[in-house]
């Protein structure tokens, strides 16, 4: 049995491409701003840590361990919308399964929060 399948060769690399596809990621995060309530508070932790850290000169290992702290939250929150918003499109009506999966991305945020507590608090406590 020979199968062949409908494989399509990539573009070749195209600094116009790479600049559009940098666009549509800043627009997926300018959207996500706009529309999620909790990206409104990760915004606002984001900027009191900086602020303090700034405060608090705090070294640049430091500065390492919020800057991934604070990244990690992000990418957690991004994530989770981008779920969220595939599910509603998959299963528009209640399906359990789509409880779950938003469940359980929401769960990967909120890991990520109290990860990122816990780093910040470690951090800063030598400032105090």
């Amino acid at each position: 049995m020979n199968e062949t399948k409908n494989v399509s060769t990539p573009e070749p690399f195209s600094l116009a491409a790479r600049s559009k596809s940098f666009g549509y990621a800043i627009a997926g995060i300018v959207f996500m701003l706009k529309t999620q309530h909790n990206a409104w508070l990760h915004l606002i932790a984001t900027m009191i840590v900086a602020g303090m850290a700034f405060y608090f000169k705090v070294s640049a290992a430091d500065w390492r361990w919020l800057v991934v702290a604070m990244v990690a939250v992000w990418v957690a929150e991004t994530i989770n919308t981008a779920v969220e918003y595939v599910c509603d499109v998959v299963s528009p009506g209640y399906a359990i399964a789509v409880k779950h999966a938003k469940d359980i991305a929401a769960g990967g945020v909120l890991i990520a929060a109290v990860g990122a507590v816990l780093i910040g608090a470690l951090t800063f406590w030598p400032y105090f």
